[in-house]
């Protein structure tokens, strides 16, 4: 049940956030898990000032050309993203082209189809993943995120993750997959992992993922544009330059003291 939230509220965005939450997991879309793990990633969104850093808007330009140069996309889709961007993730695949994929740890049929339902309102044609059709399987991955369509997450050359575990992640690289992550915590296995990794809130990153894609195909930057600004890009130094804002941020609020106006 949503409840009215005054527009001078501080912390409307992060309550009506909270409160499309609460109503996904009362449709059966995100899971009693994805509730706690969004409380993790917000309390290092408080940290990094709810904002998209510099190094988050260079991890997005990187994400997008890798996006728009890819054989074959796939864009993973949980409880929590289909509650919080459902319309952004849709138009994210059709202007670069990627498929749509349900997998969840917690899966159930139940949860799959409610998924796809939302999917198919905010306007996707295809939802792969569901119906019993994740037939593929992830080697040596033994949770139910192991799972995968054989059009979709088996076949991609790179799989955009959201609010993920690491194992999958992990073994995803295995497979000689091209990973992009979004998750608030840098020093999350699934950080560590992925190939491109953009610390940020999804509320904010499918936004400007869609964006970036959008300026590049104005550009019109062709292939080997694309590929020059994948290769430029370094994660390491990406997640290195996000710990950093972290620990600058926190030295200053160290030293000013954190008080509430």
């Amino acid at each position: 049940m949503q409840h009215e939230i005054p527009k001078s509220h501080p912390r409307r965005v992060s309550l009506l956030t909270r409160e499309k939450l609460v109503t996904g997991y009362e449709q059966k879309l995100v899971a009693t898990a994805g509730l706690i793990a969004h409380g993790r990633g917000e309390a290092f969104d408080y940290i990094l000032g709810e904002e998209t850093s510099p190094p988050a808007h260079f991890a997005v330009k990187a994400a997008a050309a890798l996006l728009l140069s890819a054989g074959h996309a796939v864009i993973s889709v949980n409880g929590n993203v289909a509650a919080l961007t459902p319309e952004e993730t849709v138009r994210l695949a059709g202007i670069t082209g990627a498929a749509v994929e349900v997998n969840l740890f917690y899966r159930s049929a139940e949860r799959e189809l409610a998924i796809a339902e939302v999917l198919r309102r905010a306007g996707a044609a295809e939802v792969l993943g569901v119906g019993g059709n994740a037939v593929a399987k992830v080697p040596h991955l033994e949770s139910e995120r192991g799972k995968v369509d054989p059009r979709g997450i088996a076949a991609a050359d790179v799989v955009l993750v959201s609010l993920e575990d690491g194992d999958r992640t992990e073994h995803l690289v295995t497979m000689g997959k091209k990973v992009i992550a979004v998750d608030l915590n840098p020093f999350s296995r699934t950080a560590q992992y992925a190939h491109i990794s953009i610390v940020d809130n999804i509320v904010r990153v499918m936004p400007a993922l869609i964006r970036a894609v959008e300026d590049m195909r104005q550009k019109k930057i062709d292939k080997a544009g694309l590929e020059k600004i994948v290769k430029a890009y370094n994660n390491k130094t990406v997640l290195g330059k996000s710990i950093g804002l972290i620990r600058k941020r926190l030295r200053k609020l160290a030293k000013k003291g954190v008080f509430i106006r």
